[in-house]
């Protein structure tokens, strides 16, 4: 298991499924699509729309594009 990066800060999170493990499946505030208080993930940074994430659970560290708001450009 990975440890934390040294970016996590509790104060940046988003709620965005974890794709290696489903900490959340059970939970009737995250399976309502509402936010919860256990289970966030860590925003370790963004570029744009690509959020960089990190699971408190499992560690496990993913981008996620959600071609919300301000994009990317390529160059």
């Amino acid at each position: 298991m990975l440890p934390l990066d040294p970016q996590a800060d509790i104060g940046r999170r988003a709620w965005v499924d974890c794709p290696n493990c489903d900490d959340w499946r059970g939970c009737a505030a995250c399976e309502q699509g509402r936010t919860c208080t256990t289970h966030w993930r860590y925003l370790l940074s963004n570029t744009g729309s690509l959020l960089h994430l990190q699971c408190p659970s499992c560690t496990h560290i993913w981008s996620h594009e959600t071609w919300f708001g301000a994009t990317r450009s390529d160059g």
